[in-house]
């Protein structure tokens, strides 16, 4: 028999835009249990972009996440000696946490002096759709078309 489902902690919000995606996103960006220094790199991310777009720093944020989550993705499945490919929807919570996770790697890999230069980058990039993280997004919807014909493998 299986076990029951774990209890999810609350997450509170973060401290200066009360906002729990933040909260997502910082603990995602966050290295040894640095929160605060994860809190200060996303907060200077975040003036930066305010600086650079003249617009509302939350608000981009929120637009480039939300140009970067994905609507489907493949899943590897062996059917009879052969590894099929098989696109499938991406749950509600999945769809937020790879979007966070596909920017923050993006971010890292950027070619910046610093953390917030690159996440400020990343962000901008990612809210006129484009950026390492928006092409992860595509390239996994383009995938997922491509193998549309093993749909009725779906498990």
């Amino acid at each position: 028999m299986r076990r029951s489902k774990s209890k999810r902690n609350p997450l509170l919000p973060d401290p200066k835009f009360n906002d729990l995606t933040v909260t997502r996103f910082v603990n995602n960006l966050m290295y040894g249990g640095k929160k605060s220094k994860a809190f200060e790199i996303f907060y200077n991310a975040v003036d930066i972009v305010e600086d650079k777009t003249k617009e509302n720093g939350l608000e981009v944020f929120k637009k480039a996440l939300e140009n970067v989550i994905p609507s489907v993705e493949v899943k590897s499945r062996r059917v009879g000696g052969a590894t099929f490919q098989i696109p499938q929807e991406v749950r509600p919570e999945r769809k937020i946490s790879l979007g966070m996770k596909w920017m923050i790697s993006y971010a890292r890999a950027r070619n910046s002096k610093s953390m917030q230069q690159k996440l400020a980058e990343e962000i901008m990039a990612a809210y006129k759709s484009e950026g390492g993280a928006f092409k992860k997004k595509e390239d996994t919807r383009k995938m997922a078309e491509a193998n549309r014909a093993f749909s009725h493998f779906r498990f």
